[in-house]
């Protein structure tokens, strides 16, 4: 059982930041029942890839959660989410502020329920502020918060990150952030709203864009596979192909002259004798290390740095990346059966633990595949719930449930 054993979380949340928060607490044992629209589900249900017309977008992220769809615009379906809500520890939405009001499923209306709940919400801009009223998506979030602007190769057009990193942090910081309320709640009973915004949630990673603005001003521009403060730290062209180089303080840069490159009198080079130097010079250090790199291929180079105990390791491409064996061992690509797809690989677990370790005990439900299920729990018996499926309140799956390989 995983270290969230017993927590019950209630998911309205949908696509990605809300549903990856929960995911996460579901890994970890939490029980998570996915609140699903009646006609369609969860949206990320219409986004491809499909296998045997189910959406592998949301089989990635929606593992180890039950799915119960509800039409919360019926007073029926608003009922069952009320009683959910009575049992639930944490509730989770990323609507656009104001629709959970409209919908009575607010902060404010479920502390009615149940007083010390803990509700997180997931929006664009937060609940408060001149922006609040907005919607906002991944995109937008790294344009406004200024990643944009830095990401890329000087003197290029803006560029985006190459993963949605701000819907998967939002998921993260949610994550982390319902965990501290609960221990909050654990030590005196008082549960809390939790806001977080995508705009707001990336502010906080620009640690060294942040301390070279606020000291003097500097705003940061792209430094393409460079690193901003630490020189030599960035991708290096090799005989085939590009590496990663990391020498992040003075002591590896000395190894890399020393006991990789043969060049101890790079050591004393006035160019290069400190990192602030090697920062001011780095086109020429770049062409110098380069020149000799690309003599011999990346594996030669890294298998060389990792001797020496200088940081690098190769720039793989995503193929690359899940194939590699340090992954596999470290259960970091994972294997499951799903009633439709069939077997379908996923994305491992990153944390672990000694004793209570997280696990993938379930693939990602089918749309309102455990809607009977989770209402009996409630005490429907089966011919209210059938009353409730006529009178378009809820959903429940009634396809046959058969891998297909």
């Amino acid at each position: 059982m995983g270290p969230l054993n017993g927590l019950v979380v209630l998911d309205a949340s949908q696509i990605m930041a809300g549903p990856y928060c929960t995911m996460v607490l579901a890994d970890l044992g939490a029980e998570v029942i996915k609140v699903e629209k009646t006609q369609g589900g969860d949206d990320s249900r219409q986004m491809g890839p499909y296998v045997h017309g189910e959406s592998t977008s949301f089989f990635q992220i929606n593992r180890n959660k039950k799915s119960i769809s509800l039409n919360l615009k019926s007073q029926e379906g608003l009922d069952a989410f009320y009683k959910l809500a009575e049992k639930a520890d944490v509730i989770v939405e990323n609507f656009r502020p104001g629709v959970t009001k409209k919908l009575q499923i607010d902060y404010d209306s479920m502390k009615q329920l149940k007083e010390d709940i803990i509700y997180c919400s997931i929006s664009g801009y937060g609940q408060t502020g001149p922006y609040s009223h907005k919607g906002a998506f991944d995109l937008v979030a790294q344009g406004m918060s200024g990643l944009m602007s830095m990401t890329g190769e000087p003197d290029s057009r803006p560029m985006k990150s190459g993963i949605a990193v701000y819907d998967i942090g939002a998921g993260i910081t949610a994550a982390y952030a319902i965990m501290a309320a609960y221990i909050h709640k654990l030590k005196t009973g008082e549960g809390q709203n939790v806001d977080l915004s995508l705009a707001e949630i990336g502010l906080p990673w620009f640690t060294w864009e942040a301390a070279a603005y606020f000291a003097g001003g500097s705003i940061p521009q792209p430094t393409g596979g460079r690193h901003r403060v630490s020189a030599p730290y960035q991708a290096i062209q090799t005989r085939d192909g590009y590496m990663m180089l990391g020498c992040a303080n003075q002591k590896t840069w000395e190894r890399l002259c020393t006991n990789v490159l043969e060049k101890p009198e790079w050591i004393q080079d006035p160019r290069y004798k400190s990192n602030s130097l090697r920062k001011e010079n780095i086109d020429e250090l770049e062409n110098d290390l380069e020149a000799i790199f690309s003599q011999q291929d990346k594996q030669y180079w890294v298998d060389k740095c990792e001797d020496a105990g200088v940081p690098a390791g190769p720039i793989n491409n995503f193929e690359e990346a899940v194939q590699d064996p340090h992954y596999i061992e470290r259960e970091m690509i994972m294997e499951i059966d799903h009633p439709v797809i069939g077997n379908m690989k996923m994305m491992g677990i990153p944390t672990k633990f000694s004793e209570t370790p997280g696990s993938v005990r379930t693939p990602a439900p089918l749309h309102g595949e455990h809607t009977q299920e989770v209402l009996q729990t409630l005490g429907y018996d089966l011919e209210a719930i059938k009353h409730l499926e006529n009178e378009g309140a809820v959903h429940s799956y009634t396809g046959q449930i058969s891998a297909q390989n």
